[in-house]
């Protein structure tokens, strides 16, 4: 009985640690809450990859419009700034036990205010993985929750949608175990020079259920980790 008892405590201490864990991309480049980042209404994740709300977030977590289309330059650095919930501080972006890469995509659309980001057109532009001893989240963590990343200067002007995103893997041995956390950001990319024409998958369909990168045993000891998706696009 003494055995049991200490089994269901240590389920719940797991349970409290991931309802806890959850975690928003929810301003850029330093912005307010929710200037140009459509932002939801909870912090959890989506489990399922074939879903629409792989792309920018909601089913579960209703995420809020907004009007705001943030200029950026071309070759210049963009900050993704993550925390736990809408009104955390830089000292609580995640649990530190949800390891997991780092990434962020675009996708060239008409309009960034409108468009849902489902289909074609995504190119990942950054990937922070795993170095064999560190993962991106404890990165970001360590950044007190920023996200740096470069807006590629080859790719056409106009508008996109930036799509930051976070894999939590520590429940990702089993099937649809794998967390991800996305938002959308709807930025307008200056100064491009439309030298080139990225390579782009479709979302929902960049990703599989059984992925390397997304079925995987966190725990297992493993000094390699391939991240689902394409390559990241460079000029």
């Amino acid at each position: 009985m003494k055995f049991s008892t200490s089994l269901v405590v240590v389920a719940a201490v797991a349970v409290s640690s991931t309802a806890s864990a959850h975690t928003i991309f929810l301003s850029l480049n330093g912005g307010a809450v929710g200037d140009g980042v459509r932002v939801p209404s909870y912090d959890g994740p989506i489990q399922e990859v074939t879903s629409n709300d792989i792309v920018c977030n909601g089913g579960p977590n209703p995420t809020t419009a907004t009007s705001k289309v943030v200029t950026v330059a071309a070759g210049s650095k963009a900050t993704l700034t993550w925390r736990h919930t809408l009104t955390s501080g830089s000292n609580d972006v995640i649990d530190p036990s949800h390891k997991g890469p780092v990434m962020a995509y675009l996708k060239k659309v008409s309009n960034a205010a409108t468009d849902s980001g489902v289909g074609a057109g995504w190119f990942k532009i950054a990937e922070d993985g795993f170095d064999g001893t560190k993962w991106g989240v404890d990165r970001l963590i360590a950044a007190g929750g920023v996200q740096s990343i470069t807006i590629p200067q080859c790719i056409a002007p106009g508008q996109y949608l930036l799509r930051g995103e976070l894999i939590a893997l520590h429940g990702a041995s089993s099937a649809k175990g794998a967390q991800f956390y996305m938002e959308c950001a709807q930025i307008n990319i200056t100064g491009g020079s439309a030298s080139k024409t990225p390579a782009s998958v479709s979302l929902p369909g960049a990703y599989s259920a059984n992925d390397p990168g997304i079925l995987f045993n966190l725990y297992s000891g493993a000094k390699t980790y391939t991240a689902p998706g394409p390559a990241v696009f460079k000029c």
